[in-house]
């Protein structure tokens, strides 16, 4: 008798799917929360979603535009900590696709390029060897191949270990980040997207944003699965 594997069902209503590859049913799709009307560079709720917020105008982020899936919130959240921590890689495709779903709309709304090169936010060693895996890295590289841009895994480098974020004040986020990222490859003149699994006060992405700044890069654009708002 013929029985399903979790692969074939779906994360979150847990029935069979009809492409496995997908992860989560077109039902589930059609059922996650709407995005709220939000800035279109730095993501957080506004009143005018097609242009930069008053946040963003008195002090623009160091990219253009932020795309992210769904807020921090269930269901989307719940599989993000359990991707991350309870060692489920094979949650990245179905994410990934997701957010993938977010980047055409803007992009078919001709609010963003097509990146040439997509980045992610990089582990350090000992993290990644306690993970056994860089969750940013496994979303970005599906990613990269369906928008037909060149994933460049090893551009960024995270040259220290710094302490986990998530108990630090918005300042404390930022001293700790300083100084704990390179830029080992040349992007000058290119078309940028740069991938993280969460932002949340947006120090780490502004910390590595700076970074290809200095590069001279044409245009940097966020992607995340799921921003704080």
């Amino acid at each position: 008798m013929f029985s399903l594997t979790l692969a074939s069902r779906c994360w979150l209503c847990h029935q069979p799917l009809q492409l496995a590859r997908h992860g989560i049913c077109s039902l589930c799709v059609r059922q996650l929360s709407p995005l709220p009307p939000c800035c279109p560079r730095c993501g957080l709720p506004s009143a005018h979603p097609r242009t930069p917020c008053g946040r963003c105008l008195l002090n623009p982020p160091p990219w253009q535009s932020l795309i992210f899936a769904s807020p921090y919130q269930p269901p989307l959240s719940s599989l993000l900590l359990r991707f991350k921590y309870a060692a489920a890689p094979e949650l990245a495709t179905p994410l990934a696709r997701l957010l993938l779903l977010r980047w055409l709309a803007r992009w078919r709304a001709g609010e963003v390029v097509r990146p040439e090169v997509v980045l992610s936010i990089p582990l350090h060693r000992q993290r990644y060897r306690q993970r056994g895996y860089n969750q940013a890295d496994l979303l970005a590289r599906p990613l990269a191949k369906w928008i037909g841009g060149h994933y460049r895994p090893h551009a960024l480098l995270r040259q220290r270990a710094t302490p986990p974020q998530q108990l630090l004040s918005e300042a404390e986020r930022r001293r700790n980040l300083h100084r704990a990222f390179r830029c080992i490859q040349p992007l000058a003149g290119k078309h940028i997207a740069l991938l993280d699994d969460v932002v949340t006060t947006g120090s780490t992405i502004s910390e590595v944003s700076n970074i290809l700044n200095k590069q001279k890069i044409a245009s940097l654009q966020i992607w995340c699965i799921c921003r704080t708002l």
